[in-house]
């Protein structure tokens, strides 16, 4: 092992091994238990390690390439080099390592509902800059980047909704490994607005419904009808992209229910407009969902990417909206359409409160059933609506 006190001079005349040998190490100490390594490989790179010491065996990480990382540079970060951290970083492995281990033991063992969202954010938005990376190399700055990059492809809130996740699987280790600190702290948020400021009144106006209806037409079949679905049931997103053909019996579509659920529509008739659209859906070999994946046997996922097609056949100056925006749409439409306040909002789903929700188990499925009519036949009224000439009665409460 060539011990040796590093010189610039020195090292810009040391040679490649000769034929045979992969690479030749040569080491300067830099305190006890650390040495300052740099390796010379057969093609004449030279690499510069830190190697320190654990259970008497030595082991390396890398520090740089010379001459990139100079002679100055490679000591000051061999001075600093922890090995303390190194070997924490080593047990707690990549990103994806520990993701999996917190999915496994906190998300899948609490049952969380949110558990699909959860698994498809990371691998969505995090696992493609993030899954090798080691866990402890995670810095707050590619935090920063990382949520910067969400937002500008996908939206504010988006980058948020990781951020909560990524941020519960480092708080989540940081209680298994003293080691450990997370880089995250408070502030980093992408929408710093207050609460009322966040909250959404948009609803679409019916020229925006005709043209919204016509621009899934000109789409991807399956995201389209997905967007038809959502104004037609007025459904949360995840419960209209996750339905399964099993779930629909006679027109009748029974709605899944996640653990510790507050509120559930519960059982829907499906209005005509909305079975035709569903019929035209096609079928794809072991999957069951109506809105099947792109890829593989699950659910369509594909949201952001497809919102943005859509939006681009829209009219430049359609102010902006989001998918949610068609349940606030389908709610005002049904109080619009003559339905009772009480019948709409259970059709919505929302948990009834107070001692009429822990009282009356009734499940109005017909007053459901007819809101839903009542609220098709309003939206096939705004998209043929009537000549000038002609006088559309209100509907009968």
């Amino acid at each position: 092992m060539p011990q040796m006190t590093f010189t610039k001079l020195g090292i810009d005349k040391l040679k490649p091994p000769s034929k045979g040998k992969n690479q030749v190490q040569y080491f300067e100490r830099r305190r006890k238990g650390l040495q300052l390594v740099l390796s010379v490989s057969y093609g004449g790179t030279k690499t510069w390690r830190a190697q320190f010491y654990v259970g008497g065996k030595p082991r390396t990480r890398p520090l740089g390439a010379y001459p990139e990382l100079s002679l100055a540079q490679a000591r000051d970060a061999a001075d600093k080099f922890n090995p303390n951290a190194a070997v924490a970083s080593t047990d707690a492995g990549s990103f994806k390592e520990v993701a999996d281990n917190w999915i496994r033991e906190y998300v899948d063992e609490k049952k969380l509902r949110t558990s699909y969202e959860i698994k498809r954010s990371l691998t969505v938005y995090v696992y493609p800059a993030w899954e090798h990376k080691p866990l402890f190399d995670i810095r707050r700055l590619d935090v920063n980047q990382l949520l910067d990059t969400i937002k500008h492809k996908h939206g504010r809130n988006q980058a948020d909704a990781v951020l909560t996740v990524i941020r519960s699987i480092m708080n989540w280790y940081a209680i298994q490994d003293d080691r450990y600190s997370t880089p995250i702290v408070k502030g980093m948020k992408r929408d710093q607005r207050s609460l009322p400021e966040r909250s959404r009144t948009r609803i679409l106006k019916d020229d925006e419904i005709r043209a919204v209806w016509k621009a899934c037409s000109d789409i991807m079949p399956i995201y389209g009808a997905l967007v038809r679905m959502l104004l037609l049931t007025a459904q949360r997103l995840h419960k209209v992209s996750r339905m399964k053909r099993s779930d629909i019996d006679n027109g009748v579509w029974t709605i899944a229910t996640e653990p510790r659920e507050k509120g559930n529509a519960g059982m829907l008739k499906l209005p005509d407009l909305a079975l035709d659209v569903i019929k035209d859906l096609p079928r794809v070999k072991d999957n069951p969902h109506l809105f099947v994946a792109t890829v593989g046997k699950g659910p369509f996922n594909a949201f952001g990417v497809r919102k943005d097609e859509l939006d681009a056949l829209l009219p430049k100056d359609m102010p902006a909206w989001v998918l949610h925006d068609l349940r606030r749409t389908a709610r005002s439409l049904m109080s619009r359409a003559g339905v009772l306040s009480e019948h709409a909002e259970r059709v919505m789903g929302h948990a009834i409160e107070s001692v009429e929700g822990v009282y009356d188990r009734y499940p109005y499925f017909t007053e459901k059933s007819d809101a839903l009519k009542r609220l098709a036949g309003l939206i096939e009224t705004i998209l043929n609506p009537a000549p000038a000439n002609v006088t559309v009665l209100k509907p009968r409460r």
